[in-house]
């Protein structure tokens, strides 16, 4: 029983290492196919142009239309809130920048989250489609009128918003109204289209999202796995999450239905629209963009979305920001489930909790990370200690259980001779109080929070550029000198050698390969899981030899301490006379 549980447990741990490393994006089913009733072939005029390989070049833009409402040169206006710093152009009315004001790129700076190297032929967020090509064009092209004469509008104390309006010679009436609140990644958006006396009720563009680095990421080997998932599909219809990873989606994919929110988001950001009322329609296109700000040149990988209500939106809710776990719970506790904690989420989150809890009293997240790993083992502490304890006493029952094994070892498994096995290794588990389960039934119950608390620490932002111990400058990323993996793989294999065990010689070498194993797949892993692993380690080394001064050391058959090579093999009187 021990020796199964043991194999069990590494390789679990195993498979979740390769699944992180290997298999970044979540999974997720792939919409059904009768939702997906557009490709490229078939898409209607008002389709987006798509910036992947193979795509055909736009054709260029139409001249502007004569304005009758506008201005006559394009500028940019700025909305400044706690959250983040907002800018918008004239042209069209659209977003050219989203920058956080609370987390930085790889060179240090500010992070924003649209991507500054999108050719000119892809929408710009905010953009507004109709089915007439033409149209479409006016609306994106042309110079509004902004509300304000102020280039910097400040959000920071209390709301804020900032109206464009433009109107053609040929009757074509646009309005865009951007709402914001001071602490939020919230912007609310209204659009009104007429042509005319007719009022339209268009699409609107997010365009290619994120612009988080994770875009320009190499993509995982053997050699060095990928523990971060790119930009995909997501959205929450009839109760579930769906996510779909860029290269799934192709040139197009379509879903129509009532969405509790939907978007694009990455390992740690997203952009999604709240509570569309209504059915709305969501189209998604992969947009693989060459970016030559990078050295050497990488190849960017994004997903533009957009989304149609089923009305002109009248203060749409669009969340671009961090995926954290407090600031999503307080818009909607359903969208908590974008962060991607697996099958441990319902343990996961109050684990992030008790991080944050203790991060209150540190101020170091790696520190954090320490505490509230030592709080957990603790809290484990009569469980390993139960389970050490039934693999002392079944390590010192293995001569007598070989005995009887080797005894009927010329039987099959059918042969009726067999159960009288097990009569005779029941009789010894009774005799010597043994009980095969108490040995695995509390390491199984340790088990979630090890996973969960793995599944936390790799999705959790809060770490993300976080630094600890002077070498390592970003918890979310790998160790640079590999110095807390190697110390893992070391007192794993401390672990491994102390621990008792009833596995014959060969099947304990072959197992000591295993600290090897892992410490190779976990050598590109966030410095944080490293550092929960290593300390997780060290604790079970501790509590190892402290349950060894409990009990003492391991005795014989006889009963006498100091070794497990039985002397006088007891042998049930019943199986003594058979044997005769």
């Amino acid at each position: 029983m021990e020796r199964r549980l043991l194999l069990a447990i590494v390789l679990s741990a195993l498979v979740l290492f390769l699944f992180q490393a290997y298999y970044g994006t979540p999974p997720g089913p792939a919409p059904a196919a009768k939702n997906q009733s557009a490709t490229a072939a078939n898409l209607s005029p008002e389709a987006p142009l798509s910036a992947s390989a193979g795509a055909t070049p736009a054709a260029p833009p139409p001249p502007a239309a004569a304005l009758a409402v506008g201005e006559t040169n394009e500028h940019e206006v700025t909305v400044e809130t706690q959250k983040a710093r907002v800018v918008f152009t004239n042209r069209g009315a659209r977003l050219r920048h989203w920058v956080l004001k609370e987390y930085r790129d790889d060179h240090g700076e500010l992070l924003d989250l649209v991507p500054s190297s999108i050719p000119p032929d892809v929408p710009l967020p905010f953009a507004l489609r109709v089915e007439d090509a033409k149209t479409t064009a006016a609306l994106n092209d042309s110079l509004y009128r902004v509300s304000t004469a102020d280039a910097h509008i400040d959000a920071t104390a209390q709301p804020a918003s900032v109206v464009f309006e433009v109107e053609t010679a040929d009757g074509l009436k646009a309005r865009k109204t951007f709402e914001f609140e001071p602490a939020t990644f919230i912007v609310q958006f209204s659009a009104s289209v007429q042509q005319g006396t007719q009022a339209l009720n268009p699409t609107v563009e997010w365009g290619p999202g994120l612009g988080d680095e994770i875009a320009r990421a190499q993509q995982g080997s053997f050699l060095r796995p990928s523990y971060l998932y790119r930009a995909q599909a997501i959205f929450h219809i009839d109760g579930s999450v769906e996510r779909v990873a860029s290269a799934k989606i192709g040139q197009a994919l379509m879903r129509d239905g009532a969405f509790r929110w939907a978007g694009v988001d990455d390992h740690y950001f997203i952009s999604a629209v709240l509570q569309p009322p209504g059915t709305a329609r969501l189209e998604y296109h992969e947009v693989v963009i060459p970016d030559t700000k990078t050295t050497p040149p990488l190849t960017a990988h994004y997903v533009s979305y957009s989304v149609k209500f089923a009305a002109p939106p009248e203060k749409a809710r669009f969340y671009v920001g961090p995926k954290q776990l407090d600031i999503m719970r307080g818009i909607d506790p359903e969208f908590t489930r974008a962060i991607y904690f697996g099958i441990f989420a319902w343990l996961a989150a109050p684990l992030l909790d008790g991080l944050k809890w203790v991060h209150g009293f540190v101020g170091n997240w790696g520190w954090s990370i320490i505490v509230l790993t030592i709080f957990i083992n603790l809290a484990m502490f009569p469980l390993r200690h139960m389970s050490v304890v039934s693999m002392r006493r079944m390590q010192e029952i293995q001569p007598q259980m070989k005995a009887i094994q080797d005894r009927y070892a010329q039987y099959k498994i059918t042969d009726p001779e067999r159960q009288k096995m097990n009569t005779e290794v029941m009789e010894l588990y009774r005799t010597h109080g043994v009980n095969p389960a108490s040995g695995c039934v509390p390491m199984l119950l340790t088990l979630p929070f090890l996973f969960a608390f793995y599944a936390m620490l790799g999705q959790a932002i809060e770490i993300r550029g976080e630094g600890f111990l002077g070498w390592i400058t970003d918890l979310s990323r790998s160790d640079p000198y590999f110095i807390t993996p190697v110390l893992m793989g070391l007192t794993m294999f401390w672990q491994q050698r102390i621990t008792p065990t009833s596995a014959d010689p060969n099947q304990q070498k072959m197992m000591m390969f295993m600290p090897l194993i892992v410490m190779t797949t976990m050598m590109f892993a966030p410095a944080g899981l490293v550092i929960y692993w290593l300390v997780s380690n060290v604790w079970g080394i501790g509590q190892q030899y402290v349950t060894g001064y409990l009990i003492g050391p391991a005795k014989g058959p006889g009963g006498k301490s100091g070794g497990s090579k039985p002397r006088d093999i007891i042998v049930p009187q019943a199986a003594d006379r058979r044997l005769k």
